[in-house]
């Protein structure tokens, strides 16, 4: 079964590749690489012996994707990962999140109209749901307004799938809300590669640990919280990648209760952001510098998933700990600083 994976070679696609690969399915990528890079396909090929069609494609060309599809008439599922994700970048330069993220979108699903290609995952966000007034965060909880574009890409994006679901009967989607994505595959082969200053707070911590970073910033130390740090549901991304495959496993032998499903994806405990400090030293006897600073804007206080839906309905559970995505992301880290010595 050939499977399409729109952003393939970002972090959590390549991962899902991987495991795709690993399972037995026949895997083509579609990539800009506007923020990847064509070395995680050699990563992929490493960790699987097996290599997976690419083309490098911007999917914001109707045309092109038409023309993709024309190329490969017989894929029978897409997993869309495909999206610009800084919610900072977002803020600054709303209309590309909203070209990138809804356009790109909207032209797959026209596609898979026109050919009857009826099973999609779509790549969401815990961020839809905002500060949610209860915690744990279950799939009932309102979705609040964006705090940021990137953040509405999301919600937008889910609306325009579920509405299609209710216009085509015979499509087939599943809208994974992801929690807080962090460590690498266990070969240290592929991880996260952020391009210029990181995001996201467990690659700068790598990168404050090897000496890329004189100093991590932590945002906030007043919210009310246990260590007055904000809170979050850190999932290893390992076990993000087995979702997808479980998710699509569920479209292909028709198991959903309705033809568009939403689950959280996350480990169902929250971890405060000095939590994660501390545990990396302790894995790792790494020392981080660090300083407490003012909170960012849009950021919540806390977040972290129930995920009792994925887990009893898709059969899936995170398996991973903190300690081992923490410990996978400095084995990840350590082998980029060596390649980049080596290639001085």
């Amino acid at each position: 079964m050939k499977i399409l994976v729109t952003g393939g070679l970002g972090y959590i696609g390549s991962h899902t590749v991987v495991q795709l690969l690993q399972n037995n399915y026949e895997v083509i990528i579609i990539d800009n690489l506007s923020n990847s890079s064509f070395t995680t396909l050699e990563g992929i090929c490493s960790i699987t012996n097996k290599s997976p069609k690419f083309s490098r494609l911007d999917l914001r060309n109707p045309l092109k994707v038409q023309q993709f599809f024309d190329e490969h008439p017989d894929i029978q599922g897409v997993i869309h990962f495909a999206a610009s994700k800084a919610v900072g970048e977002s803020v600054e330069k709303p209309l590309l999140y909203y070209e990138n993220n809804l356009n790109t979108l909207i032209f797959l699903l026209q596609e898979m109209r026109r050919r009857n290609l009826n099973n999609f995952i779509f790549s969401s966000s815990c961020t839809v749901y905002g500060q949610a007034d209860l915690l744990p965060i279950d799939e009932n909880a309102p979705v609040k307004t964006a705090e940021s574009p990137y953040g509405n890409t999301k919600q937008i994006g889910e609306e325009i799938i579920k509405d299609f679901s209710k216009s085509e009967k015979q499509f087939k989607a599943i809208a994974l809300r992801y929690f807080n994505p962090i460590g690498a595959h266990p070969s240290a082969r592929i991880g996260e590669l952020p391009m210029g200053i990181p995001q996201n707070l467990v690659p700068f911590i790598t990168q404050t640990a090897i000496g890329k970073r004189d100093k991590l910033s932590v945002f906030g130390d007043d919210y009310q919280t246990a260590d007055g740090t904000a809170i979050r549901d850190y999932i290893h991304v390992m076990d993000l990648a087995e979702a997808h495959m479980v998710a699509l496993e569920r479209l292909i032998k028709e198991k959903q209760a309705k033809n568009y499903e939403v689950f959280n994806i996350g480990t169902g405990k929250g971890s405060s952001v000095m939590e994660v400090i501390k545990v990396f030293e302790k894995v790792t006897g790494e020392p981080l510098n660090y300083e407490l600073t003012s909170r960012r804007p849009g950021d919540v206080e806390a977040a972290f998933a129930d995920t009792t839906k994925a887990n009893q309905e898709l059969g899936w559970k995170a398996k991973h700990s903190l300690e081992e995505a923490l410990i996978s992301a400095w084995a990840w880290e350590k082998r980029l600083a060596e390649a980049e010595k080596n290639e001085i």
